[in-house]
């Protein structure tokens, strides 16, 4: 069960995608440069994100992971932060945030 995000516009290329090692268990560390962090976004199937901490000071990010947390909890299977919303969506509210 996932939920949706508004649509929004364009991206930015800090934002990257990883693959995972499809075994659940999350890459090595080195893989995420200071000052970013890894979540996991899907409502089936999970691809891996690597994202700019400064997103955790943007009000619609914390939205987001408000919303994660009260339907979710703090259970994250997957070693990072997952987020059960359609890849699409999490994309559009990314590109807004890097053109604030």
């Amino acid at each position: 069960m996932g939920f949706r995000l508004p649509r929004i516009v364009h991206a930015r290329k800090s934002l990257q995608r990883s693959s995972s090692t499809g075994n659940g268990a999350s890459p090595k560390a080195v893989d995420v440069p200071k000052g970013y962090f890894t979540v996991y976004v899907g409502e089936v199937e999970k691809q891996r994100f690597v994202i700019p901490l400064s997103y955790l000071n943007q009000p619609s990010f914390q939205d987001l992971l408000s919303q994660v947390e009260e339907e979710f909890g703090y259970e994250h299977p997957m070693g990072g932060i997952t987020i059960p919303c359609s890849e699409d969506a999490f994309l559009n509210l990314t590109r807004s945030l890097n053109e604030s």
